[in-house]
């Protein structure tokens, strides 16, 4: 086993072999949820999973700036927008 699959960090899972021994397999720790690049907030409907695992559509969320801001900051983007261009004309 690699030296580097051997920390602390990842679970420890004892697996019985067919030969009657008992050894140790190192689980991957799961992943971080993707945060909101403006606040710093958890981005709701993308799943912990590692990225390769998923398809595209399940890597982000079908809207504009979709899995990079939140609601809440994409809505106050939106309101700033329109408001500087209600107060230019």
């Amino acid at each position: 086993m690699r030296r580097s699959l051997r920390t602390r960090s990842r679970k420890r899972k004892y697996v019985r072999t067919p030969g009657g021994r008992s050894i140790v397999h190192f689980e991957d720790e799961k992943r971080d949820f993707h945060h909101c690049a403006r606040c710093g907030a958890i981005i709701h409907g993308i799943p912990r999973e590692k990225d390769y695992k998923l398809s595209h559509s399940e890597r982000t969320i079908e809207r504009y700036h979709g899995g990079v801001l939140c609601q809440n900051c994409l809505d106050q983007l939106i309101r700033d927008r329109v408001y500087l261009e209600w107060v230019k004309s």
